[in-house]
């Protein structure tokens, strides 16, 4: 049951992504959302539960809120008449494990307008981020720890 709903959770981002809600393309984003919890579950092992369809959703949404508030901060910068910007790259410490659990994470910071995913350390314990302002190299860790990485760990436990 919680196979079904979180592939109609992610069919359902799917065409919010895509913007089209034809069946054609609902069908679509359904097949993609059962191959993408089918490989996951992989690499949970039997019995345990892949993923939970209601943390997803609130990592989607904790998503959604990062890239409207990250668009927003780099469109102001942008139009500003002088630039004051400080690019920085951080070593951002990882708790999370699994490689997909590392990727999705790599991801939600590079689609997020300012960041972005550089590498992973060779023992996988630090992601490297470049972020276009980054003032304090602490308060970007918090922020990605307390949002992106605490909802990949509730959603994948």
């Amino acid at each position: 049951m919680r196979r079904l709903a979180a592939s109609l959770v992610l069919a359902a981002v799917w065409a919010v992504v895509t913007g089209s809600f034809s069946p054609a393309n609902l069908l679509l984003g359904l097949v993609l959302a059962v191959l993408c919890l089918g490989i996951t579950r992989q690499h949970r092992g039997i019995g345990r539960p892949a993923v939970r369809p209601v943390a997803l959703l609130l990592l989607g949404l904790v998503f959604l809120r990062e890239l409207a508030l990250s668009a927003w901060s780099v469109a102001v910068a942008a139009v500003r008449p002088r630039l004051d910007i400080h690019p920085a790259m951080v070593a951002f410490p990882l708790r999370l494990g699994r490689d997909f659990e590392i990727a999705l994470l790599a991801n939600c910071i590079t689609l997020t307008p300012g960041t972005l995913s550089v590498d992973v350390s060779e023992d996988r314990q630090f992601l490297y981020v470049h972020a276009l302002d980054c003032r304090d190299p602490e308060a970007l860790c918090r922020s990605i720890a307390e949002t992106f990485e605490r909802r990949i760990m509730e959603a994948f436990p």
